[in-house]
């Protein structure tokens, strides 16, 4: 990864539904990765990337859906927007021992 890029984690190993907290892209484009597992049978995971410039109003920007398995899964995008924060939303996980990390890098 190019050294001027900097990866902040916005949920880390989340077994349960939440938002993360709020951060501010370094620039107009970032990029965002969930990871997630099960430590048995299979599961799955919604993560909502909401959007705001006032922290009050959140917009989802996108949706990423896991399958999720004891071997871990991920999906990602890149989002080219001017928003001046954003926050991972963890709004659906099933799965014996299921958690989700998602990465925001910018």
């Amino acid at each position: 990864m190019p050294e001027n890029v900097k990866v902040l984690t916005l949920l880390d190993a989340a077994d349960a539904t939440g938002e993360s907290g709020s951060h501010t892209p370094r620039g107009r484009k970032a990029t965002f990765q969930a990871v997630g597992s099960t430590t048995a049978g299979a599961g799955t995971a919604t993560v909502k990337v909401q959007v705001s410039n006032d922290e009050e109003n959140w917009l989802d920007a996108a949706s990423i859906a896991l399958t999720l398995a004891t071997i871990e899964s991920s999906d990602g995008f890149t989002l080219d927007a001017p928003w001046k924060f954003v926050r991972a939303n963890l709004t659906a996980l099933t799965g014996t021992g299921a958690e989700v990390s998602v990465f925001m890098g910018s």
